[in-house]
């Protein structure tokens, strides 16, 4: 069998890897083997626990050094809405995972993916995820520009079965503790914040048009992450019609028209509880 000089690179790439396993250049040496045979042009390393916003075990710095503040966003309460975040969650299997595998049929229609993912992913997302237990899982997210190619997806698809294994054996070396804690997001955001179906009930009883049920508040959260009417029915096991008519009490009682205010109510950077009116 011949080699050619970039078998043998590729090769010491993941030796360098393997070597890292322990050390805080881990998910660096990594994204170098992946960035030589595949072009993205963002990475993060996350710990995804279900009901609390994702823990960021590593992320790729920003040229100027400053936070990111869109992603500071997002860490706050936009997960809630991530198609990858639900989809960890709900599925609970490790593997590689396109945007496409996990995002509902509306998810490019939503408020979230329009004044979100657009501006700070932009193009498109790949995920390779490690379960760690029932409420976590460990997500290793490359972001790209522009659409992945049929090639690069299959290259991704080759490599996964020992990315995955390496992320595997990172667990028993990475740090979740408050020291290794890289989230900027303060406790104060957090309260405020990361709980958005609490904010939709505590909304909803504010005008008095009457309070939110649970299955209203499931309703509304679906919608926003882009399910549609009939995949919301599909995904409840109830009918169309009954999914139309919880959308028309969630409106009213809210007080709103459009998608568009429906988020808005929930999150909106910088804006807070005491901003609302009584």
């Amino acid at each position: 069998m011949e080699f050619e000089w970039r078998d043998l690179a590729f090769h010491r790439e993941i030796g360098s890897a393997i070597d890292a396993l322990d050390s805080p250049h881990f998910w660096a040496r990594l994204t170098r083997v992946l960035e030589r045979h595949i072009k993205f042009d963002s990475w993060v390393a996350l710990r995804f626990t279900r009901a609390a916003p994702p823990f960021v075990c590593a992320e790729q710095a920003l040229p100027d050094g400053k936070p990111d503040l869109m992603f500071q966003d997002y860490l706050a309460a936009l997960y809630q809405l991530d198609p990858f975040y639900l989809a960890a969650l709900e599925t609970r299997a490790s593997g590689f995972f396109t945007l496409a595998d996990v995002a509902p049929d509306n998810f490019r229609m939503t408020e979230y993916y329009q004044r979100y993912f657009c501006k700070n992913v932009v193009g498109d997302e790949v995920h390779f995820n490690v379960v760690i237990d029932a409420d976590h899982t460990m997500a290793f997210s490359l972001g790209s520009r522009r659409r992945y190619h049929e090639r690069e997806i299959a290259l991704l698809t080759l490599f996964a079965p020992w990315v995955l294994a390496l992320m595997q054996q990172r667990l028993r070396y990475e740090n979740f503790g408050p020291a290794g804690e890289t989230v900027l997001v303060t406790e104060a955001d957090a309260a405020d914040a990361t709980d958005l179906p609490a904010r939709i009930g505590a909304l909803s009883g504010r005008n008095g048009r009457g309070v939110l049920t649970a299955r209203e508040i499931e309703v509304a959260m679906l919608s926003l992450s882009g399910f549609s009417t009939r995949a919301i029915a599909e995904k409840l096991a109830i009918s169309f019609e009954t999914v139309r008519a919880h959308k028309k009490h969630i409106y009213a009682k809210l007080g709103i028209g459009s998608q568009s205010e429906l988020f808005a109510m929930f999150y909106e950077p910088g804006h807070r509880e005491s901003d609302i009116p009584a």
